[in-house]
C-alpha cells in the first residue's frame, strides 16, 4: 500500500516525536510505502523552519523514510473535488498521479468531508481514520478461515 503524506502529517512527525510520528514508523515497518512529494515537504518544512526551528534535523530523519519526488505539474480531473482550495489541489493531484492508495492528511477543514471516501482510486484518511481502516482489514483477514 502507497500512503501520500500531507503536509500537516509531515510537519506533525518532525515536530516531536509524538503520535504521529510513531504512527509513521509502525505503517513503514508494516512494510507499507510513505511517499511524499517536494510540494508538500517544502509546505511543512517551511512551516517548522517557522514555528519549530529546533525540529528541522528531526524532520531530515523522517524524510529518510519517506519515498520523495519531485512535485509534478499535474491536475485533478475537471469536476474532481471543485470545493478543495487550490493551495490543496496538487496534494490530491500529486496522490493520485503517484498511484498511492491512500492519502493521510490531518486537514479536516479541507479534506474532511473526503475522509473516507475514494477519489480516483485513493482513499482520503486522517491519521485515527487509516489506524482504523488497517485494524478493521487486519480483523477482517483474521476471520477469514484459510
Amino acid at each position: 500500500m502507497r500512503i501520500f503524506l500531507d503536509a500537516n502529517v509531515l510537519f506533525s512527525a518532525g515536530k516531536s516525536a509524538g503520535a504521529i510520528r510513531g504512527f509513521l514508523e509502525v505503517l513503514k515497518s508494516s512494510g507499507l510505502t510513505l511517499v511524499a512529494d517536494a510540494y508538500v515537504i517544502e509546505e511543512a518544512r517551511r512551516n517548522l523552519e517557522a514555528k519549530f526551528p529546533a525540529s528541522l534535523q528531526d524532520f531530515e530523519v523522517v524524510l529518510r523514510h519517506i519515498e520523495s519526488s519531485a512535485t509534478l505539474r499535474c491536475f485533478l480531473p475537471p469536476g474532481l473535488a471543485p470545493e478543495l482550495p487550490e493551495k490543496d489541489r496538487p496534494v490530491l493531484a500529486s496522490a493520485i498521479q503517484g498511484r498511492c492508495d491512500v492519502l493521510l492528511t490531518g486537514d479536516r477543514t479541507h479534506f474532511g468531508p473526503f475522509y473516507g471516501k475514494k477519489l480516483e482510486g485513493v482513499t482520503i484518511h486522517s491519521p485515527a481514520g487509516l489506524a482504523k481502516h488497517l485494524q478493521d482489514r487486519a480483523t477482517e483477514r483474521s476471520a477469514t478461515p484459510s
